[in-house]
C-alpha cells in the first residue's frame, strides 16, 4: 500500500480497467521503474517510505502547485489551492503585459487571459512562486455547419510535384475545393519536420520536431529568389540545376505514369541541393528583415532545431552514436560544433521561414476561397527518441520510456509506438511552456488543429524500455491544465481544436473535452448503439460537437471496406487473427447491415449493387447527422481501394508512400481529381452543409 500511495502522488497507476468491471494490476517492477523515470527512488521498501514521507512533507508545506489554472467561466468561485490560502497571505500576479496586481484577495476577474505569474507570501514567512493559466472557458467553434476534405498531403501530386505533394498543391487544393466546391476546410496530415535516414521512416506521426515543419514539403518554384536563380549560377552550376529538374520530373513520372512508390528521401535529395543553388541568391533588405525578424521570433528553439539538423548531417541521425559531448545541446563542446556547423545552421533557420512562409501562404489562399475554417492541421502524439524535440528539450521528456497503449480487444499485445513521453512534472514546473510553444507554432497558420489522441492530454501508457507493452501502466497528466493552455493558444489563434478520441476512452474524458469546446471523431463504421441494439446508430443520435467521417488515414477506403477488399488484404499480409472464411463472413454482414440501413432511409436505392452510389449514400448519411463538420476522405471521390497506413505493418506494405488512386490503383494527379466528375457528385452530396464564405470561427 505504501508503493501505491507513493505512485498516486506522481500520477501513476498501479492497476487499469481494459473494459468495465475489469482490473488489472500493474507490476510492482513497472510502477518502480516509471517512478525512477520521475526521480522518485523507490528501488527498496526503505526508499518507498523515504520517497513518501518526502513527498507527503512537501505537499503540506506548499502554498501553491507548480501551476494553477484559473477558467473565465469558474469565476467568482477559485481553485482549490488559492481558496485554501491560509489567512492574510499576500499574492502577488505578475501579468504578460508586465502588470503588477497585488493584495490579499486580488480581482482576479479582472486579469487579462494569458500565462502570469502568482506569488504568494504566508504570514509565516512561507513564499511560494507559481504560473497562473487564465484561460477562456472554451475554445473556438466553427460559426456554421461545414465540409471539407480529407487529404495525405505528400500522396497528392499534382503536375508541378517533385514526386510527393507539397505545400504548392496544399494551396492549389484549398483554393479549388474552396472556390469550387464550397469546402469550408482542408485537413491534413502531420507536417513535421522528420529525422533523415537511410530511408527515413516515411510515418508522419513519429518525426524528429513538432515544432518545425519538414522543409520537404516546399515547393521550391515557389521561393521568391528562385526567379532570380539563374542570373546567380554559374555555367556548371545552371547544367546541374536543370539536371535536378529533369530529376524531379522522372521521380513525378515514376509516380503517377509507372507505378512506383513515393520516395521521400529521393525528393529531398533532389529539393535540398536545388535550395542551396536557390541560397546564391541574395535576399533583398525586406526579405533579410523578414528572416531576421523570424529567427528572433522563434529564438533559442530555432537555433536549437537547426543545430541538431546541422550536427544530423555530419554525424548521422541516431544520437547514441555522436561525440559524448555533443549530448547535451548547452554542453562547450556544442557550442563549438554550432559555430563550425554556422552555415549548415543558418541554412536550416533559412529553410524553416521559407516553409513557414508557404504553410501562411496556403492558409491565406484558404481564406481567400471563402473557407469558413481553412487548413487543419495535426498534431502528432509524440516526437522520436533521436529526434531534434527529444534532444533540445531532455528535460522535459522521461528518460527510458515509451509511449504505447494496453492490450486490448483489438491487440492483445498493447502497443509500443516508440515515442518517448513528456515527464507531467516538467512541465507543470516550467507553466507548460513546451507544451504552449509547440501549439502556438501549430496554431500559426491553422484554421484548426486536430489532436491525434487527444487522451494523451489526460493519461498516457507508458512503457519502460525493455519491457513489454502489457508491462506498462498510465502515468495521469494534469488535464485541467493541459486544457486550459490549449483553450488559451487556440483562442489567440482564433482556431478550432478537433481531438482524435477513438477507441477506448476514459470515462469524463469526452465530456471534459466537450466541456471546453474540443471537438470529437466519429467514424461511420465506428457509430452504433453499442448499450442497446448494437445497430447502426440513427443520424440523429450522433453527437453534434464532432467531425464525422466515413474512414480515417489508419482505416480502410469506403470502397475497400464496401467490397470486402480490405480483408482480402489483410489475409495476404498474414493479419487476419481468424480464417479467412470468418472475416469475410463477418465483414460481408456488417457491410448488409450498413445498406439495408441506407436503403430503409432512402438514401440508397433499392437493391442497388453500385459502388459509387453505395458510397455517395454513405456520405448522405454523415450530412444527416447533426455533426459540426463532416469530413470527406478524398480518395474516396476516385474509389481508391488501399489505405495509406495499415496499422501492425512496417515494411510488409507501403505505409506512407502511396499516391491517390482511383479505383484500378491507377494514381490520379491533383488536375485530374478537380475535373473528376466523379468527386463532384460525391461532394454534392455534402456541399448543402457549406458554412457562408468568409464565415468566422465564434
Amino acid at each position: 500500500m505504501t508503493l501505491a500511495r507513493l505512485a498516486a502522488l506522481h500520477g501513476v497507476a498501479t492497476a487499469y480497467a481494459p473494459s468495465p468491471g475489469v482490473t488489472v494490476p500493474v507490476p510492482d517492477a513497472t510502477v518502480i521503474t516509471v517512478l525512477a523515470a520521475l526521480d522518485v527512488d523507490a528501488s527498496t521498501p526503505r526508499a518507498v517510505r523515504a520517497s513518501l514521507a518526502a513527498a507527503e512533507a512537501a505537499g503540506a508545506r506548499r502554498l501553491l502547485p507548480p501551476t494553477l489554472v484559473l477558467w473565465t467561466d469558474a469565476l467568482p468561485e477559485l481553485p482549490r489551492p488559492l481558496a485554501d490560502l491560509p489567512p492574510g497571505t499576500v499574492l502577488r500576479v505578475t501579468t504578460e503585459q508586465d502588470q503588477l496586481v497585488c493584495g490579499e484577495r486580488p480581482p482576479w476577474a479582472e486579469l487579462p487571459l494569458g500565462v502570469h505569474r502568482l506569488e504568494a507570501r504566508a504570514r509565516d514567512g512561507r513564499t511560494a512562486r507559481c504560473a497562473l493559466v487564465v484561460a477562456p472557458a472554451r475554445v473556438p467553434q466553427p460559426a456554421a455547419r461545414g465540409y471539407g476534405v480529407l487529404a495525405q498531403l505528400y500522396s497528392l501530386l499534382s503536375g508541378r510535384s517533385w514526386g510527393m505533394g507539397d505545400l504548392g498543391d496544399l494551396r492549389e487544393l484549398a483554393e479549388w475545393s474552396g472556390r469550387t466546391l464550397g469546402a469550408g476546410f482542408v485537413q491534413v496530415n502531420p507536417l513535421h519536420a522528420a529525422v533523415p535516414g537511410t530511408p527515413t521512416d516515411p510515418s508522419p506521426y513519429r518525426p524528429s520536431s513538432r515544432r518545425f515543419p519538414d522543409p520537404v514539403h516546399l515547393r521550391v518554384e515557389d521561393v521568391p529568389e528562385y526567379a532570380y536563380l539563374r542570373g546567380h549560377l554559374g555555367e556548371e552550376e545552371r547544367g546541374e540545376l536543370d539536371a535536378l529538374l529533369d530529376r524531379a520530373g522522372e521521380l513525378r513520372d515514376g509516380v503517377l505514369r509507372k507505378g512506383e512508390l513515393i520516395d521521400r528521401d529521393a525528393v529531398w535529395v533532389l529539393k535540398r541541393r536545388a535550395l542551396e543553388l536557390v541560397r546564391n541568391v541574395p535576399l533583398g533588405p525586406g526579405r533579410r528583415a523578414a528572416l531576421r525578424a523570424f529567427r528572433a521570433a522563434h529564438g533559442q528553439a530555432l537555433e536549437d532545431h537547426a543545430t541538431w539538423c546541422a550536427l544530423a548531417e555530419r554525424y548521422g541521425a541516431e544520437r547514441h552514436q555522436w561525440p559524448e559531448g555533443l549530448h547535451d545541446p548547452r554542453s562547450p563542446e556544442t557550442a563549438r560544433a554550432r559555430e563550425e556547423l554556422r552555415d549548415r545552421v543558418d541554412l536550416h533557420c533559412w529553410l524553416a521561414w521559407l516553409t513557414d512562409e508557404q504553410l501562411a501562404a496556403a492558409a491565406g489562399a484558404a481564406r481567400e476561397a471563402g473557407m469558413a475554417v481553412g487548413i487543419v492541421h495535426d498534431l502528432a502524439v509524440g516526437v522520436h527518441p533521436d529526434g531534434a524535440d527529444a534532444w533540445a528539450q531532455q528535460e522535459a521528456f522521461a528518460r527510458g520510456m515509451s509511449v504505447g497503449a494496453p492490450p486490448d480487444a483489438f491487440n492483445a499485445r498493447g502497443q509500443d509506438w516508440g515515442l518517448p513521453p513528456w515527464r507531467p512534472d516538467a512541465l507543470a514546473a516550467s507553466g507548460y511552456a513546451p507544451y504552449r510553444d509547440l501549439l502556438r507554432g501549430l496554431l500559426r497558420h491553422a484554421g484548426a488543429l486536430r489532436i491525434d489522441h487527444v487522451m494523451g492530454l489526460f493519461r498516457l501508457w507508458w512503457v519502460p524500455e525493455g519491457l513489454e507493452p502489457t508491462d506498462g501502466t498510465y502515468v495521469r497528466y494534469d488535464a485541467d491544465a493541459m486544457l486550459a493552455v490549449l483553450a488559451l493558444e487556440a483562442h489567440r489563434a482564433d482556431a478550432a481544436v478537433i481531438g482524435e478520441d477513438l477507441g477506448t476512452v476514459e470515462p469524463g474524458v469526452r465530456e471534459a473535452l466537450q466541456r471546453r469546446g474540443v471537438l470529437g471523431t466519429s467514424v461511420l463504421w465506428f457509430e452504433r448503439d453499442w448499450e442497446g441494439t448494437r445497430r447502426p446508430l440513427p443520424p440523429a443520435g450522433w453527437r453534434e460537437d464532432c467531425v464525422a467521417t466515413a474512414t480515417t488515414h489508419d482505416l480502410p477506403s469506403t470502397a475497400a471496406r464496401l467490397t470486402g477488399e480490405h480483408v482480402e488484404l489483410r489475409h495476404r499480409l498474414g493479419l487476419l487473427a481468424r480464417p479467412l472464411e470468418e472475416e469475410r463472413a463477418e465483414d460481408a454482414e456488417e457491410v448488409a447491415e450498413w445498406l439495408e440501413y441506407l436503403t430503409g432511409l432512402g438514401l440508397l436505392a433499392p437493391g442497388a449493387r453500385d459502388e459509387e452510389a453505395e458510397i455517395r449514400a454513405v456520405y448522405r448519411f454523415l450530412r444527416r447527422t447533426p455533426a459540426r463538420m463532416v469530413g470527406v476522405w478524398l480518395p474516396d471521390g476516385v474509389g481508391d481501394r488501399r489505405p495509406q497506413n495499415l496499422p501492425g505493418t512496417w515494411n510488409q506494405y507501403p505505409n506512407w508512400r502511396l499516391p491517390v488512386a482511383d479505383a484500378r490503383g491507377r494514381p490520379v494527379t491533383l488536375e485530374e481529381l478537380a475535373a473528376s466528375p466523379r468527386l463532384d457528385a460525391l461532394m454534392a452530396e455534402v456541399r448543402p452543409h457549406t458554412a457562408p464564405p468568409g464565415a468566422r470561427l465564434v
